[in-house]
């Protein structure tokens, strides 16, 4: 699931760059939300392989707490794109004469520029105070699939929900991977 995930979100950024005709803030957004996705699972899922592996459930506290403000810091992410997203899509539809003007390369850039400000200012601070004041009151296990369910599957299910049904992002990919011969190769 983590290779997938890494994978399909790759792929993603990957057919965004280089197809001039997605190079549009819907695309541009998305790419970005590929690339939240990429480093939120990427926070959680090697450290829980390895402790799957050697049978381990250790870990420092200092790897904690990075660990978890880093799965924070790319939770509030994905969560302010899909907002930022969401205002995208409003613009489209509501305002389609005004569009580019509206959603100019200037704005696209600070909103998702804003999108880490407000993750760093705003989240941060209120998600450690919330997680270390809460006491455990689940059951593990339910907690535990919980938990994957919400580090590993949902990552890896956006690029299908967002962008693999897309005509759009279908052509590119093709296109991209018709030019890559390593691509070429695996499939």
């Amino acid at each position: 699931m983590y290779l997938v995930t890494l994978l399909g979100n790759l792929l993603i950024i990957l057919a965004t760059i280089s197809d001039s005709h997605l190079h549009t803030p819907m695309y541009f957004f998305l790419s970005n939300l590929s690339f939240a996705d990429i480093c939120f699972i990427s926070t959680t899922v090697p450290k829980m392989l390895v402790n799957i592996q050697s049978q381990s459930r250790v870990i420092t506290y200092a790897v904690c707490i990075t660990q978890m403000c880093f799965f924070v810091l790319f939770e509030a992410l994905n969560s302010l794109l899909l907002i930022v997203m969401a205002y995208d899509r409003f613009v489209a539809i509501c305002h389609p004469l005004h569009y580019t003007v509206i959603m100019s390369p200037w704005l696209c850039g600070l909103l998702v520029l804003a999108s880490w400000i407000i993750i760093v200012s705003l989240f941060y601070g209120t998600s450690l105070g919330v997680y270390f004041s809460s006491a455990p009151t689940q059951n593990s296990h339910s907690s535990a699939a919980a938990s994957v369910m919400y580090t590993v599957v949902t990552p890896m299910l956006n690029p299908f929900i967002y962008s693999l049904r897309n005509k759009d992002i279908k052509r590119a990919l093709n296109r991209f991977i018709r030019v890559m011969p390593f691509f070429r190769k695996c499939l």
